[in-house]
């Protein structure tokens, strides 16, 4: 599978929310947060689908998607790109930056 845009990870998270869903649908959902037209989403759906990550089937004259990447899965994955990216896949240089840049509690 390949990387996920951030775009395509907003898109994703509104399928994970509500799936299956509609072009129309997902347009009414992600209006107030990113302001796509239906073109964008339905580009970005082709290409979701091409990636693998979601599929479609004709209802009515509406294609209906879901979501065929698992959302855990796709966490799993993003993570340990940014681990391998960042930090060289070592998780305690990660949490070491983390804590030398956040005061932590007693608790």
């Amino acid at each position: 599978m390949e990387h996920l845009s951030n775009g395509e990870w907003t898109l994703m998270n509104a399928l994970w929310e509500r799936q299956p869903a509609t072009v129309a649908q997902l347009v009414h959902a992600l209006a107030p947060e990113t302001g796509w037209s239906k073109h964008t989403i339905i580009t970005m759906l082709s290409r979701l689908e091409k990636k693998g990550a979601v599929a479609h089937r004709e209802n009515g004259r509406a294609k209906e998607f879901w979501p065929v990447l698992d959302q855990a899965d796709a966490c799993r994955r993003e993570t340990r790109s940014f681990l391998d990216r960042l930090y060289g896949g070592s998780l305690g240089l990660m949490v070491s930056t983390l804590v030398g840049t956040e005061a932590l509690t007693p608790d």
